[in-house]
């Protein structure tokens, strides 16, 4: 795309986002997609606002310095004063390449504090991972968990900064365990605690999904698999949770298992019905853009009702605006099961 056709299409998605940025400020929200570029005419292009930084990204080819001066001028009409960082993720594997020098090299490192429904979040352009501390389509997923989380437990699976267990925990909730292979995750998500005050509720268990939820839901771990000794666990006992939120990748492998969202949702899904408390609620999310949605449902009821806990009602959380979809099947599916 040239400039001017970047520029045009951030004006209009710009002003598309007018309602909606108004809305998110009444609610204490600084961070919002600005462009969503699959969807709204520039493919491999993503703009994210996290409070005074802009983060452009680039997922198929590299943007010029035209590009991105283009980009900087729409900013400075509709919200001036944001930090503009530009990460160039079209390699393979995703991982960000592109130096950078001067004010942006410095603005990409710096650590700052934003706002999301009033819970603050620490937010860095630049780390030692490739994606950012906070996943802005989980927003009306944080919404939904805060409105009942007040006086109950949350189990958080594949937390990475504990996004979801933080928010929960200052809308009230008496305890909260997030669990992720990733330390340095983890650390954010700690570091997300103490800014708003709720280390006393929150639980960062370092550990591999499966054993840890494996062992909640009161399946056990076996420490020998044919013949061949795991890696080392932490040792929990049973415990049934009021709320459970499972978010995990697309695809991954361990020793302890194989998680992958299309052929085998099953295995996680088995063990997270058996860690929610009777009358609980579960949130599950499919981010596979390729996996229909009805079928996905229908999946979640047969496993369900296979393992004896029936769902009683499934709702679907959408996106907000900022997330458009042109046929309403956005990649991130996400269901609120009651059981």
């Amino acid at each position: 795309m040239t400039p001017a056709d970047v520029e045009e299409t951030l004006r209009r998605a710009m002003t598309c986002r007018a309602s909606l940025l108004d809305r998110l400020a009444a609610e204490r929200t600084d961070c919002c997609r600005l462009l969503h570029g699959s969807q709204e005419g520039a493919p491999g292009l993503t703009l994210d606002r996290y409070g005074d930084l802009a983060l452009l990204q680039s997922f198929r080819d590299s943007v010029s310095d035209a590009v991105r001066a283009a980009v900087g001028r729409v900013l400075n009409e509709f919200v001036p004063g944001l930090d503009l960082v530009y990460n160039d993720r079209s390699a393979a594997g995703s991982r960000v390449r592109n130096r950078l020098e001067g004010a942006e090299r410095i603005a990409s490192t710096t650590s700052r504090v934003v706002s999301e429904h009033g819970v603050r979040f620490h937010i860095r352009a630049r780390h030692r991972g490739h994606d950012p501390w906070l996943f802005l389509d989980l927003r009306t997923a944080r919404r939904a968990v805060m409105r009942e989380a007040a006086g109950a437990s949350l189990l958080n699976l594949f937390a990475y900064t504990c996004g979801v267990g933080v928010a929960a925990a200052v809308a009230g909730a008496r305890r909260v365990v997030n669990v992720d292979f990733a330390a340095s995750s983890l650390s954010v998500g700690t570091a997300n605690a103490a800014s708003n005050g709720v280390t006393a509720r929150t639980t960062e268990l370092t550990s591999d999904v499966f054993p840890a939820l494996r062992q909640l839901a009161g399946l056990g771990q076996q420490t020998v698999v044919r013949g061949r000794r795991l890696p080392p666990f932490p040792r929990l006992k049973p415990e049934r949770f009021d709320l459970v939120f499972l978010d995990p990748p697309p695809l991954a492998k361990s020793r302890f298992g194989v998680v992958d969202l299309v052929h085998d949702y099953q295995s996680l899904l088995r063990p997270a019905l058996a860690a929610v408390g009777d009358g609980g609620v579960l949130y599950c999310t499919n981010n596979v853009a390729r996996v229909d949605e009805p079928d996905w449902h229908d999946l979640l009821h047969r496993c369900a009702n296979k393992h004896g806990r029936p769902i009683r009602a499934l709702d679907v959380v959408r996106p907000d605006e900022d997330f458009p979809s042109a046929d309403d099947q956005p990649p991130l599916k996400v269901a609120r099961l009651q059981l």
